[in-house]
């Protein structure tokens, strides 16, 4: 596992959060999925409240408006030291601003935004809430790809946004590729496949680490929601991608590493 208390480095999914019509049963699903207990953040932030694991923040959740037309999705946040500037240069290279910069509540900023394929993400400038104390544990932020139907538009995106290089996995049916800052590994960039349904759109899946992937992927069920793709094995672990009770997609990976504090 990792704990951290300092900002992430610049292009690094930092933090994940869900907006819902109903924070109460996402509350039900996701602390009984996960263990997680909840921090209300108060009237000023419409009830926001910080996901826990042992007390460390994994992720956020709240309410979602109601004019808010597109579905509710895990959105994955990139950090940025100057959201600003880095907002500035997701609309000079062909991306959309869909939430300008914005003061939160924690002296933390943000802002949502497109890439020119149709993902949404989010940028996060850290304040008190640097972005997920804790990762790559179970029941934490274990991993974070953009999934898009035109890859080579997706890559030059967020290389001149981040400075991302992205190494390419030669052997996949798939394009799919790591992107790579600073010599660092920290997210994925794949070709969605012709069999998805032509009305999933572009979007960022988030991966929530776990002990047993099919235990959960079981759980889930019992919980109301679904396996939207059953339990797997792959290189990196058992994947499985589920659905909460109010429909919202989201993978688990089992946590194959012996932990350790960073």
């Amino acid at each position: 596992m990792i704990v951290r208390d300092t900002p992430y480095p610049d292009g690094t999914p930092c933090w994940v959060d869900l907006l819902v019509p109903d924070p109460r049963r996402a509350m039900d699903f996701y602390g009984a999925l996960f263990g997680w207990a909840f921090a209300d953040q108060g009237d000023e932030t419409d009830n926001y409240l910080l996901c826990l694991v042992n007390g460390r923040i994994v992720a956020g959740l709240g309410g979602r408006k109601p004019r808010q037309e597109a579905p509710p999705v895990w959105t994955t946040y990139l950090a940025t030291s100057d959201v600003d500037a880095t907002a500035a240069r997701v609309t000079d290279a062909g991306g959309r601003l869909l939430t300008g910069p914005t003061d939160m509540l924690w002296g933390s900023r943000m802002a949502l935004a497109s890439d020119p394929t149709g993902a949404v993400f989010g940028l996060w400038q850290a304040g008190r809430v640097i972005g997920a104390q804790l990762t790559d544990a179970p029941s934490a932020l274990m991993w974070n790809e953009c999934l898009t139907r035109d890859f080579s538009t997706a890559k030059e995106f967020y290389g001149r946004v981040f400075g991302y290089t992205v190494s390419r996995q030669e052997d996949q049916d798939l394009a799919y590729g790591t992107f790579v800052s600073d010599e660092r590994v920290v997210g994925g960039l794949g070709e969605l496949s012709t069999e998805v349904p032509a009305d999933v759109p572009p979007h960022w899946m988030t991966y929530f680490g776990v002990v047993d992937t099919d235990a959960v992927a079981a759980r889930a069920t019992e919980l109301d929601g679904n396996v939207v793709v059953p339990p797997a094995d792959s290189p990196y672990g058992r994947v499985a991608v589920l659905a909460d009770n109010q429909g919202v997609g989201f993978s688990v990976i089992t946590v194959t590493a012996e932990p350790e504090a960073t």
